[in-house]
């Protein structure tokens, strides 16, 4: 009765196949994967790519085993970085146990190597084929190109504090293994040989440790830099708040305003003071146009790139940041933000009136971040015998005005920050809204690559490709998307069976895509 009981109590939930028995009717894989599946998106965007001229190896030998097609391993990839799935030999699993990229691969199965060494020798094109979901974004109007925000974000590199070194942290570690070494060779002399061995090997242990690091300070100097790392020789020790540091790449990155997407991306292993005039022309490059306006926080606020900016005809609004207490007078009323400056006249009047001169001779200063500025100095007699003197300076000479060769660029940009303090206000909102999404929804917080910055440049890159396709499926809908593919890729198959045909066709034929995407001229051959 009681098994019976319990039969009873199943029956009354839904009931699953019998796994041993045959169907008469099988359904393809194809029927197992719905039609607005996101994986369906990912086969056609990657089918409308030229794969060959956006640099992915497709000849190979005819001797050996026939090698996988760079579409197959990159669709593998934007799935896997579309589902938080980044380590090669995860992906190798998948290929066996998901249906979505059985379907996705055509039940090809790639050994880990293979897929790892695809996302190795592929930084470059993967650019590319970011740059092409911009082009998607643009064909659709969902860049607006009008506010660009920039700023960077620090991923965790494959390399821990402890296997970075400057030569400052080297030489803490020499002269503690020197002080050990005496510490033991006292020992020695003071021993009457019960643990004599011991000591000596100590003494070998110590001293190789110390060879270690003197071969490391022999790289540091070779080198130049200011530190090494040894797991991952490119990534750097660089700060990330509050003196918080972390062995890190740091990732540019601009992002247009209109919808959240970024249009560029540059990985670096250097902080953000000279980052900003190299991304400004590069947005220009691809946006094809000048007329737009970048958002920066205050680390990026350095005159030769502001210059840089200014110069290509692009608007600043660059935060300023705080006067170093060092700097600051007694009296805030006499900061150097209150004292005008006469352009014709090369002077500067103090809030006494007094006028400020300069001998015309420029001077040459080292800032804290490495950089070289040049400026000219402004003073007057008239403070020695100024009433407020002990309000304006504390120094026991004349007050003294630095004017920096990038003064003007440093001006402009603060007049935009005032008069345009609306737009600064959505910085963060633009560009964050990016790295929130990539770091903390998808945990990739690291660098999962090693060795060098070309190899992390590709594994951001995919990041970024999944972002954006996400982000436009999300905005059009899929199947405005789906549609849009279906066509570049219907486009692609024709012009791939024109070739066939291209000794026969006339000098000049020009072909335009129904969706306006693609406008190719074939310089042909008279047959």
């Amino acid at each position: 009765k009681k098994p019976c009981v319990l039969y009873l109590n199943f029956m009354k939930f839904i009931q699953g196949h019998n796994r041993t028995q045959i169907n008469l009717f099988p359904v393809s894989l194809d029927q197992t994967i719905d039609a607005d599946n996101e994986v369906r998106i990912i086969d056609l965007f990657v089918d409308s790519l030229s794969i060959k001229n956006f640099g992915f190896r497709t000849d190979y030998n005819e001797n050996g085993r026939p090698a996988y097609h760079p579409s197959d391993l990159l669709k593998l990839f934007i799935y896997g970085y579309l589902n938080k799935i980044r380590s090669s030999r995860d992906l190798e699993k998948e290929c066996k146990r998901n249906i979505e990229v059985m379907w996705l691969m055509r039940l090809l199965t790639p050994d880990h190597n293979t897929i790892s060494n695809f996302r190795r020798d592929n930084p470059k094109a993967i650019k590319k084929v970011f740059r092409a979901t911009v082009q998607i974004a643009k064909h659709f109007d969902l860049i607006g190109g009008k506010l660009i925000a920039g700023d960077s974000t620090k991923l965790r590199a494959q390399n821990s504090k402890k296997n970075n070194f400057n030569q400052a942290k080297i030489d803490r570690h020499i002269a503690y293994i020197d002080n050990k070494l005496e510490e033991y060779a006292r020992a020695l002399a003071e021993n009457d040989g019960d643990n004599r061995q011991q000591i000596e090997d100590e003494i070998n242990k110590q001293q190789k440790r110390k060879d270690n690091y003197k071969d490391l300070e022999k790289q540091l100097k070779e080198s130049a830099e200011a530190q090494i790392s040894i797991s991952d020789p490119e990534s750097r020790q660089i700060m990330l708040r509050n003196n918080i540091t972390e062995v890190a790449y740091n990732v540019q990155t601009s992002v247009d305003a209109k919808n959240n997407i970024p249009i560029d991306y540059k990985v670096t292993n250097e902080n953000d003071s000279k980052a900003m005039g190299n991304m400004v022309q590069r947005a220009k490059s691809i946006l094809r146009t000048n007329e737009f306006t970048v958002l920066y926080d205050k680390g990026f606020h350095t005159g030769s790139e502001l210059k840089t900016a200014q110069e290509l005809g692009v608007e600043t609004i660059v935060a300023i940041p705080g006067v170093p207490s060092t700097s600051k007078a007694p009296d805030p009323m006499f900061n150097y933000e209150f004292f005008k400056y006469n352009k014709k006249e090369d002077t500067y009047t103090c809030p006494q009136g007094q006028v400020l001169f300069t001998n015309g001779s420029w001077y040459k200063e080292k800032t804290s971040a490495g950089n070289i500025i040049w400026f000219k100095q402004y003073k007057t007699k008239a403070c020695k015998h100024c009433p407020v003197r002990s309000h304006c300076t504390r120094s026991k000479k004349e007050r003294l005005i630095h004017r920096s060769e990038y003064a003007d660029y440093y001006e402009r940009n603060r007049t935009n920050t005032i008069e345009k303090e609306h737009l600064y206000k959505r910085r963060q909102t633009i560009v964050e809204h990016l790295y929130g999404t990539i770091k903390r929804q998808w945990g990739y917080s690291y660098v999962l690559t090693k060795k060098g910055i070309s190899r992390a440049s590709a594994d951001v890159g995919l990041m970024f490709i999944a972002y954006n396709l996400r982000r436009i499926g999300n905005i059009l809908t899929m199947n405005v998307l789906k549609e849009y593919l279906r066509i570049l890729y219907s486009l692609f198959m024709c012009l791939f069976d024109l070739k066939w045909v291209i000794l026969k066709l006339p000098r000049g034929l020009c072909y335009v895509s129904p969706v306006r995407t693609v406008e190719i001229n074939l310089r042909l051959k008279p047959a």
